[in-house]
């Protein structure tokens, strides 16, 4: 059955949520000192996002200009994103992080005709580049006079935009009236493990649908408070932007993660959405902090865990938790899991995963603790929420059901094949790659190996091609043992593995900098730096025995044979990253070669 949108467009859908809740809460931000929060109405938003729209207008930007944003996520990202829209122009996202060759290209490539920077020192990225800007709006900072392309700043820009409206006061209705579902509302450049970014157009109309899609799954409500800190030139933060809309949904926007913890015991959000590196740091965490404690604690803790994880596979499985294993989860909540829970705010009703994928074990971990995460799945090129798992119908391991009435099927190779309205159009400017990613029937190939269940839940199993072929002529896939992997060692950051035509498979691993620290503490590598920390004989031999309870999970031709603690993390500025957490694998193997040679001549000890 064809989902019903009633929207047009992400404009229309504004100003229709508008209309509707004027006095609703719609966005809060952190004061100064991030001691309160405060909240700006639906009135309050549509108001500026006009003003902000009329301003992009006196710049020249009409229907499908693009325009570039260039910043972290904070309300002004939001305010700049919704104004390029209902001036009828698309808005390209550039993450902050993004190095200034690769920053100049997504402008360049995408034709943008005005750059949104958060400040003077991201706007220099651009110093030099050959780009179709014209001018630069700076959100914080004062705009240089003597600059070329000229510089305004936010601020500035919807003074200009109110004065227009005065002018012409029915001027954004018109503009919108001219958007339709088949214009591009973003260009998304694909973060990409391999190769240059690509450009990925996607429109009015699979935003829209987006938002509907996600008030049928029972997760968004308007009686929610949401936690936003995704990166919003993601197209994660984009789908959820408009499920915000639809929905109405109240949500704080802060996209500091160094202070996640600490404002979700002042904000105590309902509703966060994340990726699965967050979740992997609050496992971390906890696991490290009780078996630090030793003793008592410790077994109090694992009790409590076995106990949570008992009751959840009852739960999966069908099968009566019972009254008696109810009596001992009681206690197992009152003595741990509240803990957690505090920790996080108190109240979250729901946690969604996804960009990447998380680990089965981690994901029964939070499930245990009254903490279940409904993972979920998509693409840049799909419009990001494509599967997810509903409360109360949590299938661990797998990425819930299809939302609305998106199609999918297995091709053949197991490639899971997508068809509908969150599809892309195409690459910007790259035909012949276009082609390549649709079958002659117009499904979308994702490039993801998945099975489908007999009740449409969708189960990732690796990337195409990630998939790693020993010279034996066994496949493994990679991302099921970097995951388990995680689960089992909590003080992984990130674990690559390597095996393509290998006769045996090792494996990278980066250790997460505050926990390893932590365990230091005390002992032989105390007051050691991260790195001493790292390639001591003491992290060594910690490590290896988690890789030893690791192998006990594997198949014979899968169990890691030798691996390499990295003497420093991964990162997105060595390019080994990219900005939404997917490891470049060929980064990472081509930088660390060295250690991968020397794990395949015989020099380390095997396991």
């Amino acid at each position: 059955m064809a989902l019903d949108v009633p929207y047009r467009s992400i404009p229309d859908m504004l100003l229709k949520r508008v209309a509707a809740t004027p006095s609703g809460k719609a966005f809060a931000v952190p004061t100064a000192d991030d001691t309160d929060i405060k909240w700006l109405t639906w009135a309050e938003i549509g108001e500026r996002v006009r003003a902000v729209a009329a301003g992009m207008r006196e710049l020249g930007v009409g229907l499908e200009d693009r325009v570039a944003i260039l910043s972290g996520t904070r309300l002004e990202w939001i305010l700049a994103d919704l104004g390029v829209n209902v001036a009828g122009g698309a808005t390209t996202t550039v993450y902050p992080t993004t190095e200034p060759e690769d920053a100049a290209y997504i402008v360049a490539d995408s034709g943008s005709k005005v750059l949104v920077a958060e400040n003077p020192q991201q706007a220099l990225k651009l110093a030099g580049a050959d780009t179709s800007v014209t001018h630069v709006v700076l959100i914080d900072g004062l705009a240089d006079a003597s600059a070329l392309p000229p510089q305004v700043t936010l601020a500035d820009l919807e003074e200009r935009g109110r004065a227009a409206l005065a002018r012409d006061p029915g001027a954004i209705e018109r503009y919108v009236k001219e958007i339709t579902p088949e214009h591009i509302a973003t260009l998304i450049y694909t973060s990409g493990t391999t190769g240059r970014p690509k450009g990925v157009q996607l429109l009015h109309g699979g935003w829209t649908w987006e938002g509907v899609a996600q008030e049928d799954l029972g997760l968004f409500e308007s009686t929610d408070l949401q936690y936003l800190w995704l990166p919003l030139s993601h197209s994660f933060g984009k789908s959820l932007l408009c499920g915000i809309l639809h929905v109405g949904v109240p949500t704080y926007v802060d996209g500091r993660v160094d202070k996640l913890v600490d404002m979700l015991a002042l904000v105590r959000p309902t509703l966060m959405c994340a990726a699965p590196r967050i979740f992997e740091k609050v496992y971390n965490k906890t696991v490290t902090t009780a078996v630090g404690e030793g003793g008592p604690k410790a077994k109090i803790f694992s009790w409590a865990v076995a106990t949570g994880k008992e009751k959840v596979r009852r739960e999966q499985d069908g099968r009566p938790v019972g009254l008696a294993l109810k009596a001992r989860y009681a206690i197992a909540e009152r003595l741990v899991f509240r803990k957690l829970q505090d920790r996080l705010g108190g109240r979250l009703r729901v946690l969604v995963s996804g960009s990447a994928p998380l680990s089965r074990d981690i994901a029964e971990f939070f499930a245990a603790a009254n903490l279940p995460i409904m993972e979920g799945y998509g693409l840049t090129e799909s419009s990001a929420a494509n599967f997810v798992n509903r409360m109360g119908k949590l299938k661990i391991g797998t990425v819930g059901q299809p939302l609305g009435d998106l199609e999918c099927r297995i091709d053949e190779d197991g490639e899971v094949l997508l068809r509908g309205a969150p599809v892309m159009r195409g690459y910007h400017n790259l035909d012949a790659e276009t082609a390549q990613v649709f079958t002659s029937d117009g499904f979308f190939r994702t490039g993801d190996i998945g099975e489908l269940d007999s009740d449409g839940y969708l189960t990732i199993t690796d990337r195409k091609k990630d998939l790693v072929k020993t010279s034996g002529g066994k496949y493994i896939a990679p991302s099921r043992i970097e995951g388990m992997f995680k689960a089992v060692c909590p003080y992984t950051s990130q674990v690559v593995v390597v095996g393509q035509s290998r006769n045996y498979v090792t494996m990278l691993i980066s250790l997460d900098e505050d926990a390893i620290t932590a365990w230091a503490a005390g002992g032989p590598a105390g007051g050691k730096s991260y790195e001493e920390i790292c390639c001591s004989s003491e992290a060594e031999k910690l490590i290896a025995g988690y890789v030893e309870e690791l192998n006990q999970k594997l198949n014979r031709w899968e169990t890691i044979k030798k691996f390499t603690i990295l003497p420093r993390d991964l990162s997105i500025e060595a390019g080994e990253m990219t900005p939404s957490m997917k490891i470049k694998r060929r980064n990472v193997e081509t930088n660390f070669a060295k250690q991968i040679d020397e794990m395949y001549s015989g020099t380390l000890v095997q396991m």
